[in-house]
């Protein structure tokens, strides 16, 4: 019998990350090759973005995809989130020149307030959302914040792209594939702050630590190389990561409806490995059922690695009293 299909909700539809994600989203890359989809498309309700998004629905179509079965293009929030079980944030205002980390987390957060009512009020009663906008640690709390129908763990933000190319620079560094690369995890912020934490991965099966044996490097190389990777990239191309970040939001959604799946993903803490109970903070979770999961909470941190997680802890801390006023 044919699945019912699930609607998927994506904002910045017609932006850069949108354009990478809808054609392998409707592929079957995301929910599964048998599984149909409806996307759900909103872009800003001015002539330029929304004409930009009908020219990617022509595409979507032109693909001649089976899995997709209708597409929704709107510039009203209350439209694109109707009944949706996946909602994807995307879009968010991007930190211009000279812009202040403030005034950002500000502007973004009357967005993020608006696409968390909006959520709350006509996605389906199973909604779960995905914020990969930046700041979107801070954006999913905002989000979050103003949710009364739906529970606090079915937000969720994006630290794969940081799980990914941290896992990639350590295959790097070992000269392996990488699939000999497990349990990396990434505790805390989207941010250079967050904490790749090497001191429980593994290369091949064997410490991550002992494979390289080159605690300098560990320490002083790769950490700010994983944690400035997105900004070595602006410098390198002239434009963010569009297409990794695509892909890790693929692999964050596709493990989070895999049973099973070890990955990492910001939730609110709980106050779990010494987070502020109410940020969310990039740690490994468990998928226990479509959508569900757990935390894993079983990992020993040495005083290295809790010296880390405390910075990025402090940076979402300040954050968050950068925007309590608008936490409801």
């Amino acid at each position: 019998m044919a699945k019912k299909p699930i609607r998927v909700a994506v904002t910045g539809a017609a932006g850069n990350i949108g354009y990478a994600l809808l054609f392998r989203i409707a592929s079957g890359q995301m929910l599964g090759a048998d599984q149909p989809v409806i996307l759900q498309l909103l872009e800003i309700p001015v002539e330029g973005p929304q004409k930009a998004l009908k020219g990617v629905a022509m595409e979507l179509e032109d693909c001649a995809f089976p899995l997709l079965q209708d597409m929704v293009l709107t510039g009203d929030a209350d439209v694109a989130f109707k009944d949706a079980n996946w909602c994807l944030l995307v879009g968010s205002k991007p930190r211009g020149p000279g812009m202040e980390r403030a005034d950002l987390l500000k502007d973004n957060g009357k967005i993020f307030i608006a696409q968390g009512q909006s959520i709350d009020k006509v996605a389906a009663d199973d909604a779960r959302v995905a914020v990969v906008g930046n700041p979107c640690n801070t954006n999913v709390m905002i989000a979050a914040s103003q949710a009364k129908r739906l529970p606090a763990d079915r937000f969720t933000a994006m630290v794969r792209l940081d799980e990914n190319r941290g896992r990639a620079q350590l295959a790097q560094k070992a000269g392996v594939s990488i699939n000999e690369v497990s349990d990396l995890f990434i505790y805390g912020n989207h941010s250079p702050t967050m904490f790749a934490d090497y001191t429980h991965a593994k290369i091949g099966g064997k410490a991550a630590a002992d494979v390289i044996n080159d605690r300098a490097w560990l320490e002083n190389d790769y950490l700010p190389t994983v944690g400035k990777r997105g900004a070595a990239i602006i410098e390198a191309r002239g434009l963010s990561s569009a297409a990794s970040a695509a892909n890790a939001l693929i692999d964050h959604v596709h493990d989070l409806v895999t049973p099973g799946a070890i990955h990492s993903v910001a939730v609110k803490s709980e106050g779990r490995y010494g987070f502020d109970p109410n940020v969310w903070a990039g740690m490994p979770v468990k998928t226990t059922a479509p959508g569900a999961y757990e935390v894993i909470t079983s990992y020993e941190m040495d005083d290295f690695a809790k010296s880390k997680i405390k910075i990025t802890n402090d940076e979402l801390v300040s954050e968050r009293d950068t925007v309590k006023d608008m936490l409801s």
